[in-house]
């Protein structure tokens, strides 16, 4: 694949995949979640890389759906095909036998959140943060990516993200544990080689197997709970008040919801 949206650099034993589309805070669009998918893929037959590094170009890691991208209409069955991009992203980023460090500036938002918390490690900048805007739309998270944020800060921080939709800001989530460690903006990309060059040192079949028995152990239940997250999704946002938190967003005034 000839990559638009991202750069996968090889070098060794540490890799680097870069979110590319800086003058769009390198949002999500279909094309762009398909290379990240087909990057993570890619890595199934390098047996030299030992860590990748993802990161964005410019201020931010990822800010999430691209909402000025035109995605044409499709049939509910095709639409059902298409939106499973998203999890399969996640999936491929989460199998991948290399550690992976997300090297984090800026905004980690919706669909960035998700990947970020896909990562095996998170290096953040002071500036970084975190928020999940989808309920400030009337819909869920998809992507099966809940249980990763659950996994992360615990339920009643995951809902403080996911229901309330705040931005959580660095030094909050270094302390939630959403961070494995917050440098200055400037020395991001620095302190996440040094965790991959740690990381790249050790025997690479034993960290391999426990980074999966790890996953598997944290994750057992994940599939059974999320596997229908689109369906979700495509309910909550064909109701009245998901209209409604979409014209109110776009008028700039408070929503009303009434439950329909």
């Amino acid at each position: 694949m000839d990559y638009q949206h991202i750069k996968v650099e090889r070098g060794g034993e540490i890799a680097t995949v870069t979110f590319n589309r800086p003058d769009k805070a390198n949002a999500l669009n279909h094309r762009h979640i398909e290379e990240i998918e087909h990057a993570a893929l890619s890595f199934r037959d390098d047996e030299v890389a030992r860590v990748v590094i993802f990161t964005g170009a410019g201020k931010h890691f990822n800010s999430g759906a691209d909402l000025t991208s035109n995605d044409p209409q499709h049939p509910l069955l095709t639409m059902r095909r298409r939106r499973r991009i998203g999890q399969r992203c996640i999936q491929a980023i989460l199998d991948m036998d290399q550690i992976t460090i997300g090297a984090w500036k800026g905004a980690a938002m919706g669909g960035g959140a998700c990947i970020a918390t896909a990562m095996d490690f998170r290096i953040g900048a002071r500036d970084c943060f975190m928020s999940y805007p989808e309920i400030l739309i009337g819909v869920n998270l998809m992507w099966q990516s809940l249980p990763l944020c659950v996994h992360l800060v615990g339920p009643a921080r995951a809902k403080q993200l996911v229901i309330g939709g705040k931005h959580i800001p660095g030094p909050t989530l270094l302390a939630w544990g959403a961070l494995d460690e917050m440098v200055e903006a400037d020395e991001v990309m620095d302190k996440a080689r040094e965790w991959a060059e740690h990381y790249a040192a050790q025997p690479p079949v034993a960290a391999q197997m426990i980074k999966r028995s790890v996953n598997a152990i944290s994750s057992a239940l994940d599939q059974s709970v999320m596997h229908m997250d689109f369906d979700q999704h495509h309910l909550a946002s064909n109701t009245e008040d998901a209209a409604e938190a979409v014209s109110a967003y776009l008028a700039k005034r408070p929503p009303t919801f009434t439950g329909n």
